[in-house]
């Protein structure tokens, strides 16, 4: 393997000093055009490229950011990360990626590795055990910025991307009340996920705006798994007036849901009961079995909109929080 071609090879075969050739790339004013064309043309005829680490001592930049998520097997968030990568790649930065499968503590090693990596700012959507964020200060002292997406810490001062959960809440209950539905369940994620409070407060003002009182019997909750989902979902049709719709978490969850009613009842979906949810996985549209309806939450724009303020806080550290809020959008099937 032939070894890269570095400033002191250039400067050996020009017959100049290696100082005069990292003027001659930088188009220092002290270099003479002659010679700064000289150099410029045999680094592009030898594919010169700077090293990553004078960089770093020079700018005091790595040019990298880190990217945590639950898991990429989940659609959503594979799709943030393309947008995050199309922001990033446009700016010359490389990302990594790294997963908490939804652990806080896989969650902190990621943080320290990512902190002795040097990155130069951090995109974060929590695990489902993250209650506070004390395990990000670190980030603080070194002045890494870090802009959480999605599933975002019930902090005020932070900086954030989010969809506009409660808005689009309310029009999932116009949805259902329009197919004649007036006893509506909720089916939410673990606690600790603070879009969980804004999905229910986006419930229950949906159902005052039809003048439907919000029943707390119908309110429940899943840690995501299918057999605390389907537990879930049992005790809201076991209930004496059982509800004819559920607003569920995400489509993930609406497809446990939807399988425990198949297989587990006799009750016919869509007729008995019927299912809304959040996420628009593509795959749903083609299934014979789904929910009516399902919020789009645009995942690669909440990609690019929080890469673009991150990259801003790279080059202009500040410690006011900027937040971005998108809008949702229901889509039917």
């Amino acid at each position: 393997m032939n070894n890269l071609p570095t400033i002191k090879e250039i400067a050996k075969r020009l017959n100049v000093s290696a100082s005069t050739v990292s003027r001659a790339l930088h188009d220092h004013p002290s270099i003479g055009l002659r010679t700064k064309n000289a150099v410029k043309e045999l680094a592009k005829q030898l594919k010169y490229e700077p090293i990553q680490t004078a960089i770093f001592f020079k700018e005091r930049r790595t040019y990298t950011i880190g990217v945590i998520v639950p898991t990429l097997s989940e659609d959503f968030f594979a799709k943030a990360v393309s947008g995050i990568e199309q922001i990033a790649f446009e700016s010359n930065f490389s990302v990594f990626v790294a997963q908490s499968h939804d652990h806080i503590e896989k969650e902190k090693q990621i943080i320290e590795s990512f902190t002795r990596r040097r990155i130069d700012g951090l995109l974060v959507s929590v695990s489902k055990e993250t209650k506070q964020v004390s395990h990000f200060d670190i980030l603080k002292e070194y002045k890494i910025p870090v802009v959480f997406f999605d599933r975002v810490p019930n902090e005020k001062n932070i900086n954030k991307v989010t969809c506009d959960l409660y808005n689009i809440s309310i029009k999932l209950i116009d949805v259902l009340y329009k197919l004649h539905h007036r006893k509506i369940a909720l089916l939410l994620g673990p606690q600790s996920i603070t879009a969980n409070t804004e999905r229910m407060k986006g419930f229950i003002n949906g159902l005052a705006k039809k003048r439907l009182k919000a029943n707390p019997a119908y309110i429940v909750e899943t840690d995501f798994s299918r057999e605390q989902t389907w537990k879930a979902v049992n005790d809201l049709i076991s209930q004496k007036q059982r509800p004819t719709a559920i607003v569920v978490f995400n489509d993930w969850v609406a497809l446990d849901a939807i399988q425990f009613i198949k297989t587990q009842t006799d009750l016919q979906l869509n007729k008995d009961i019927t299912f809304a949810s959040y996420a628009n996985l593509p795959f749903c549209k083609y299934l014979d079995n789904k929910p009516v309806a399902s919020v789009e939450q645009f995942p690669i724009r909440q990609g690019e909109a929080s890469t673009r303020i991150l990259l801003e806080l790279i080059f202009n550290y500040r410690e006011e929080s900027v937040q971005e809020i998108i809008e949702g959008e229901v889509v039917y099937y």
